[in-house]
């Protein structure tokens, strides 16, 4: 004997979050179908505010409510110093450590042949665009130490060459082939303080 089709298909939905197998969304699905209405119901609002009402910053990328996030918004961060990492989550990720005082480029990926992922499908193009209208001094490539990272983190670097732009990347700390959301805070941290400079 199984579970209905309509608790089956909601074991399935639950499948789809990262990290969460066959087990866990099975405990889940029964969590959700023996507590009261309003947790569901809470649980269904939230994410459906959260995909109408946030959208990524019009400048760097970054989760925002309106078309400019906070951070960008923020006159005291220096507008001279910028890091450009994966994905909005990454952000979170080093703001957490306190030792970025910058601005940010969020590139929505990293440069994957295999995957057919090119140039036009991240936003090199506005940080082209933004590095021509406000250039910065320094540009921090905070990219995982993977094939894909050192990838898209050497595109970027040839993209800055000849541009009186100092380009560098987080020093110790980051495991090779491992990404910023596997890294603590401590960990992030000393990497972006001892960064390297690479062009």
């Amino acid at each position: 004997m199984d579970y209905s089709p309509i608790i089956q298909e909601l074991i399935q939905a639950l499948r789809q979050l990262p990290s969460v197998g066959t087990r866990s969304a099975e405990r889940y699905a029964l969590f959700l179908l023996e507590s009261p209405v309003s947790v569901s119901e809470r649980l269904a609002e939230a994410i459906l505010e959260v995909k109408a009402k946030i959208q990524p910053c019009d400048r760097c990328g970054f989760f925002s409510e309106t078309s400019i996030c906070s951070v960008c918004a923020d006159s005291t961060r220096d507008s001279k110093l910028w890091c450009i990492v994966e994905k909005p989550h990454d952000v979170l990720k080093i703001e957490k450590t306190g030792a970025f005082k910058g601005l940010y480029h969020v590139l929505g990926g990293r440069l994957s042949p295999i995957e057919g992922v090119t140039p036009e499908d991240l936003t090199i193009a506005l940080l082209e665009r933004r590095i021509s209208e406000n250039p910065p001094e320094e540009i921090v490539i905070a990219l995982s130490a993977d094939v894909e990272g050192e990838t898209t983190s050497l595109y970027i670097a040839q993209l800055l060459k000849g541009k009186p732009i100092k380009v560098s990347r987080p020093a110790t700390g980051l495991p090779a082939g491992g990404g910023l959301e596997f890294a603590d805070s401590v960990t992030l941290g000393f990497a972006l303080s001892g960064r390297r400079q690479i062009s």
